[in-house]
């Protein structure tokens, strides 16, 4: 890439999924397997059905634009556009326009990719109507109408993003945005988040602020996971590269392919010479209607913590560190089972190892997620309690999580039937080092000699003998009095 520069624009749909119903009808906004089920007939274009804005969907919208720097319109104005597609019943689709003006416009997104703080520039931000599902078999087709109608943001960038890294690092911070605001679970294996992908290639020395200078673009449709558009994006700029190379870059025509997984290539689809023409008009059934400033004072001060936010808290107020902190804000589940177990008294650097090392580790392990697990914040923290008052050992502690984890049990309970308890009285050590002793009788001469790493190997003997029920702490300082007497 020394002698050329990609330019990479972004189309994201992400379904605002915490509304209870649809965005134009009353049918239930909610993810089910039992396919047309969430139906009404107005999802279905009955003849004499009206749409009826969802409010809250709205709102929602309003507060994502407002995240994003965007300016907001003085009215809400809905449109058609127009096209034939079966799973779209009524042969158009109720969305918007970027004139006269959609739910937001005109924004920019920091957002950290290898440890940069880079800039993202949003072009429009708008709310519309998620089509019907299609799936596609070898001699038929099945339609389920259950997305049919659920609220949809399109987020649409400028050409900002010059590496797949870049790309996908906005596209996880416009995630963790809508899952810390309350929008969306924003769940691509619910298909809540599909991506549209531009690619071009220009020379790296031209400007690239001048579209004069840009290259072919070529778009990729409908990419449905963050990894999918890593691998489409660089096998785009390398077949790109090998056109440039070899002299054909300038004969290619604007065109639309599709990514497949199984090839790992982009696949051409249809040419894009020539627009389509959507015929946009203004929906008649819903009129335009003013968003009062009160109402949008409102929503931006319902903004609620977002992740960035809690990173910087954790770092300058909790004093973690950037590593830890950047993994309890990953997900917004994690970050809210975190400040959980702080609720419940638990010093943060304690609870960060124990959430991010510990728990964690063992989910991905056990491929589980945190919103799954039957052990709660208040659980975990009664668990972390015993270890740092010494009822149980850190060794135990780990061992009474992971059976927890993996039969769905309370620790409490795993205690009780393992009857695990730290063995924490001093003379009962004792009694176990001075036996441990009697068994290596030239432990004491080694230890004097200036082998102190003997009393290491003496700890795991009386740990060994206990099965690892001895307090460690108690263990070494009863050995080292021992041994220095």
């Amino acid at each position: 890439m020394d002698k050329y520069k990609a330019l990479i624009g972004l189309e994201m749909h992400c379904e605002i999924s915490e509304t209870n119903t649809k965005v134009f009808s009353a049918s239930a906004n909610s993810y089910t397997d039992l396919a047309n089920s969430n139906i009404s007939p107005l999802d279905m274009a009955f003849p004499g059905t009206l749409p009826v804005v969802n409010k809250e969907a709205v709102k929602k919208s309003l507060m994502a634009s407002m995240i994003l720097g965007c300016g907001q319109p003085e009215y809400m104005y809905f449109e058609r556009k127009n096209y034939y597609y079966p799973d779209l019943p009524k042969g158009f689709q109720i969305t918007q326009e970027t004139k006269p003006a959609p739910v937001g416009i005109y924004g920019k997104l920091e957002y950290e990719c290898n440890g940069e703080t880079k800039v993202a520039l949003i072009n429009n931000l708008h709310l519309e109507e998620d089509s019907a599902a299609t799936t596609h078999y070898d001699n038929y087709s099945t339609i389920n109408y259950n997305r049919s109608g659920v609220p949809l943001l399109e987020l649409v960038t400028e050409p900002c993003f010059h590496s797949s890294d870049e790309a996908v690092s906005f596209l996880e911070t416009m995630r963790s945005i809508y899952q810390y605001a309350g929008i969306s679970e924003a769940d691509s294996k619910k298909g809540q988040v599909r991506c549209d992908v531009n690619v071009s290639l220009m020379d790296v020395d031209k400007d690239d602020s001048d579209p004069n200078n840009w290259g072919t673009k070529i778009e990729i449709k409908n990419v449905n996971s963050f990894s999918a558009v890593r691998d489409a994006i660089n096998y785009e700029i390398n077949r790109q590269m090998e056109a440039k190379e070899n002299g054909t870059y300038d004969e290619m025509e604007q065109q639309t392919r599709r990514w497949d997984e199984e090839s790992g290539t982009t696949i051409y689809m249809r040419s894009k010479a020539d627009a389509i023409d959507y015929k946009y008009f203004v929906e008649p059934n819903i009129p335009k209607f003013k968003l009062s400033s009160e109402w949008l004072e409102e929503i931006r001060a319902s903004i609620p913590e977002l992740a960035h936010q809690r990173k910087d808290k954790y770092m300058n107020q909790l004093g973690l560190s950037e590593f830890d902190s950047k993994i309890l804000v990953k997900e917004k589940s994690v970050s809210d089972y975190f400040e959980c177990i702080l609720d419940n008294g638990i010093d943060a650097k304690t609870a960060a190892n124990w959430v991010t090392s510990i728990l964690l580790g063992n989910l991905n392990k056990l491929e589980k997620d945190i919103k799954d697990i039957s052990l709660t914040p208040k659980m975990l923290s009664d668990l972390i309690h015993k270890v740092t008052k010494g009822e149980i050992s850190i060794k135990q502690g780990k061992e009474v999580l992971l059976k927890s984890l993996e039969e769905n049990l309370d620790p409490n309970k795993v205690i009780e039937e393992l009857g695990i308890k730290q063995i924490g009285s001093a003379e009962e050590i004792q009694a176990i080092v001075l036996e441990v002793l009697s068994e290596n009788p030239d432990a004491k001469e080694k230890y004097n000699s200036g082998r102190t790493n003997i009393i290491d190997f003496l700890v795991g003997q009386v740990m060994k003998k206990t099965r690892g029920k001895a307090n460690p702490s108690i263990t070494y300082d009863t050995l080292k009095k021992e041994l220095e007497g």
